[in-house]
């Protein structure tokens, strides 16, 4: 018997790095659902969709074509975009950090993806990440956290993360785009980020990756223990 574990929380808070962490660990699937909404904004720039067009929009949905493979270089899970790998380019894009929160708030583009996600996670033994997979996505997750941080560490992670990618930008711009994308996800109308009212918040501002993938850890015993799974 397996789990639905659905992470959600803010921006270059370490969703990501934990899911793929507790899937490795527990031998469940993971789900990037930031890449699949990364993926559609990579999709809206390079067609020029004007997003305040709504038959433009579902035109380009139509076209777009999301699956996840194993990069065997790198034992990770890298998305294709009509076949084509895009990983990278989703990851270094400025453009793409710049647009995927306003992409994310259209009601069109999170129906089309929710619907994707919740058929993966249709036969459970899934760690997924986002905004509101425990509130929208998997409301019945067995087991739901809210990951947090000092919004100035995240910021410091994050333009880290850039450096290592030889992207030139400064503190103060990532600092004011993860404000910016804060704002919007927390706002917007459809499906907006949230703690869900049985989520478990995970603060990580002064734990390391191996302290937080120990204590998740022991949640994930507890409840499968609790469930008698």
């Amino acid at each position: 018997m397996k789990i639905v574990i659905a992470i959600d929380g803010y921006s270059s808070c370490g969703k990501s790095t934990l899911a793929k962490q507790l899937a490795a660990k527990l031998g469940y699937k993971y789900v990037d659902t930031g890449a699949m909404y990364r993926a559609v904004t990579l999709y809206f720039l390079r067609f020029q969709i004007d997003l305040f067009h709504p038959e433009q929009i579902e035109n380009a949905l139509n076209q777009i074509q999301l699956t996840f493979e194993i990069n065997a270089s790198t034992n990770t899970q890298d998305i294709l975009l009509n076949g084509e790998n895009i990983e990278n380019e989703i990851r270094v894009n400025p453009r793409v950090a710049s647009m995927v929160s306003d992409v994310s708030a259209i009601s069109d583009v999170r129906k089309f993806l929710v619907k994707q996600q919740k058929e993966m996670g249709a036969a459970k033994g899934i760690v997924m990440d986002g905004r509101d997979i425990g509130t929208v996505v998997f409301p019945d997750a067995e087991l739901k956290l809210f990951v947090t941080a000092d919004p100035l560490i995240r910021a410091n992670r994050r333009l880290s993360e850039l450096q290592e990618k030889g992207q030139n930008t400064t503190l103060e711009e990532v600092l004011a785009n993860l404000e910016k994308r804060d704002h919007i996800d927390s706002t917007r109308a459809d499906s907006p980020l949230k703690q869900a009212d049985d989520a478990i918040v995970i603060d990580n501002s002064h734990l390391t990756r191996e302290e937080q993938l120990e204590k998740v850890l022991q949640l994930v015993n507890q409840k499968l223990l609790s469930a008698n799974l």
